[in-house]
């Protein structure tokens, strides 16, 4: 199968569950092999700790005393991330507008931080349905291309999934990332990051962006608010993760080798965490974004061993720590891997996976 037979199946599939929700599946038909782990999953390479204790030892046995734990355990993540300013006004502008076969593909510029003009693609469907419908935030991966390529201007086709998910019928964002923003080399946007906000990590950058990118999926009049979704791979799932754990707006996610664990990727760059995030005695760890993000439903996406792989067995232990808390909400938790095996490249597969779990859980 090719990718372009791969984005007519998805379009078939999105378009279906976009359909009225009467008698459809609460859940997709392959929830269960994505939320139950292997049997030889490997420990993580350091123990994690109880989400359902508090940080004085009582227990959680209660969804309302997780709300509460889930309030600090938030505000201790954005004290280690840093402050970033009030958001400006978007005054957004379309920049230029072209009509593609069934979608327009607008390039905007708008205020990301106050005093910066950034940019982003908007991807429309033109036909599939009427009024409002579901958003996406499509976060770019490690690419010069950035978003010329997420949004199909230029790159493989393989690279095109921003304009993929808008063929499956979303209405999708896909803004540039810091670290290509007016800069020769990602050196040189950390160094203008850290002098603007000398006390905020690259990583609290990242997500101040994407939210942005929410903002600006919002301000589209034929979005629906109560139906925003994220999609990001490699860097992109990183910057996901982010999103899911902090911003609530955000209903259901697909991160694809992302790197949940620490040790799994460069998560002490200086654009993301630095190095504190490998210190023996740091506090924090991702199975907590991943609990933050509960009930909503949130599939990571591995590919198990190869050059730059980042997502695998090794990912279960902090799904597996999470899961005590999405169970707090409902069962079964609507959070998973699919481990393709394939390396870190996102297969065909795994797209037309993420594109029906998007459809599904942004469908209703």
């Amino acid at each position: 199968m090719t990718l372009t037979d791969t984005f007519l199946l998805v379009v078939i599939i999105a378009t279906l569950l976009f359909m009225p929700s009467a008698g459809r599946a609460q859940d997709v038909e392959w929830l269960s092999e994505v939320i139950t782990p292997p049997a030889d999953w490997p420990p993580p390479a350091h123990e994690l700790r109880n989400l359902l204790q508090t940080a004085d030892g009582q227990a959680i046995q209660s969804r309302e005393q997780w709300e509460q734990e889930r309030v600090r355990l938030r505000d201790a993540w954005l004290e280690f991330l840093g402050p970033m300013p009030t958001p400006p006004a978007l005054e957004a502008v379309v920049l230029r507008s072209e009509v593609l076969d069934g979608i327009t593909r607008m390039l905007f510029e708008y205020n990301g931080e106050p005093g910066i003009r950034v940019q982003a693609y908007v991807l429309k469907p033109r036909d599939l349905i009427s009024g409002t419908r579901p958003g996406i935030v499509a976060l770019h991966p490690t690419t010069d291309l950035t978003i010329e390529a997420i949004a199909g201007v230029q790159g493989d086709e393989d690279e095109h999934t921003g304009l993929a998910l808008a063929q499956a019928g979303f209405v999708v964002v896909c803004p540039r990332c810091f670290l290509w923003q007016d800069v020769d080399s990602l050196d040189e946007a950390v160094e203008q990051h850290r002098r603007r906000h000398p006390d905020t990590l690259g990583m609290m950058k990242m997500l101040y962006d994407a939210q942005r990118g929410v903002e600006l999926l919002l301000a589209q009049p034929d979005v629906d608010p109560e139906r925003i979704g994220g999609f990001g791979h490699s860097l992109g799932a990183k910057e996901l993760l982010y999103l899911m754990a902090f911003d609530d707006r955000v209903r259901a996610g697909v991160a694809s080798e992302g790197g949940v664990a620490f040790e799994s990727t460069n998560w002490d760059a200086p654009w993301y965490l630095g190095p504190a995030c490998r210190e023996p005695d740091f506090l924090r760890d991702h199975h907590e974004l991943l609990a933050l993000a509960a009930p909503r439903p949130l599939l990571i996406i591995g590919g198990e061993s190869g050059p730059g792989a980042a997502d695998g067995r090794r990912t279960w232990p902090y799904i597996a720590a999470a899961h005590s808390v999405y169970s707090l909400y409902e069962s079964p938790p609507r959070l998973g891997l699919l481990n393709h095996g394939q390396g870190h490249p996102l297969t065909e597969d795994a797209f037309a996976r993420s594109v029906e779990w998007l459809s599904h859980y942004l469908g209703d």
